[in-house]
């Protein structure tokens, strides 16, 4: 059964191919030529974490290409094994889209399972926000190839899936962040064994700027105390390192986007449009990954 968990559920090929059809999608959308290529199909949503731009892009891709959902009640691993509502929502189905924190419980649905499962965010990964940011880069780009991408901040779900990413496609992605705040070895030794790009980690924010054709931002760790203030002020994305170091760059914080943290209010203002025009992407990708799996 194919699910999408991670990037690493698709070939370097299938990744392409899921981009090409996104692509597509995104033009008979804005054309208003959208087929009904979901028509018959049903969706289980399973929304256990905070966010509403997937969801409302899943919701609203469903709709318009024919198919139906369901908002399954409740919270994963409460009364029931996860495995056991998995193979319950199977009779139904023809694929369950869940957010939830533990990945463990994502991974829990795609056990014995007759259907498959689409990850729409974990704690530890969210490949579907990259996937359409990927999207909105190669449109704006052109191509993927060499494609510098320098994450700043700590080891989220979001800078996994980056690396995720690089382990798929010729892209050199590098997190940029404090001592300390780098991710875990053991889970970095694994996405490098055999990458089909480049991955690496700094602590120096100003020689990877230079060049840069992508900086990714995330919020400041959730303790937000005087030491991780002091700490990671220092990585501030500001109008002055993009004019200096990477003019041409594609900024694209993630939000939600605190300004004053991660950013500085001026240069949310001056570069940061990309971030808003980027998230439309969602959609058309979203779209591609439930056409795919539910048609394979």
């Amino acid at each position: 059964m194919k699910h999408f968990i991670t990037f690493r559920d698709f070939s370097s090929e299938e990744i392409i191919d899921l981009l090409d059809s996104a692509y597509f999608l995104q033009k008979d959308f804005h054309e208003n030529k959208m087929d009904l290529k979901l028509k018959g199909k049903n969706f289980a949503l399973i929304w256990d974490a905070e966010g509403f731009r997937n969801r409302v892009a899943f919701e609203m891709g469903i709709q318009i290409m024919g198919g139906t959902f369901v908002q399954v009640p409740g919270k994963l691993d409460a009364k029931e094994s996860i495995e056991d509502v998995s193979k319950y929502l199977s009779n139904w189905f023809d694929c369950i889209i869940a957010r939830t924190h533990p990945h463990e419980h994502m991974i829990r649905l795609t056990r014995q399972n007759r259907i498959p499962v689409i990850n729409a965010r974990t704690d530890f990964n969210h490949p579907c926000e990259i996937l359409g940011d990927l999207l909105y880069i190669r449109n704006k780009r052109g191509f993927l190839e060499n494609l510098k991408v320098v994450f700043v901040g700590e080891a989220t779900n979001l800078c996994i899936s980056w690396f995720e990413a690089a382990t798929c496609l010729p892209i050199q992605v590098t997190q940029v962040c404090p001592e300390n705040y780098e991710i875990i070895s053991r889970v970095f030794k694994e996405l490098n064994s055999n990458p089909a790009g480049k991955l690496s980690i700094s602590n120096d924010l100003i020689e990877n700027l230079k060049g840069a054709d992508v900086i990714y931002t995330d919020c400041w760790p959730k303790h937000n105390d005087e030491e991780v203030r002091k700490a990671f002020l220092k990585y501030q994305i500001r109008s002055e390192h993009i004019k200096r170091y990477c003019p041409d760059v594609i900024f694209l914080p993630c939000p939600p986007v605190t300004r004053g943290e991660e950013v500085s209010s001026e240069v949310m203002e001056e570069y940061g449009t990309h971030v808003f025009e980027a998230k439309e992407n969602l959609l058309h990708v979203q779209n591609a990954v439930m056409i795919h799996l539910v048609n394979h």
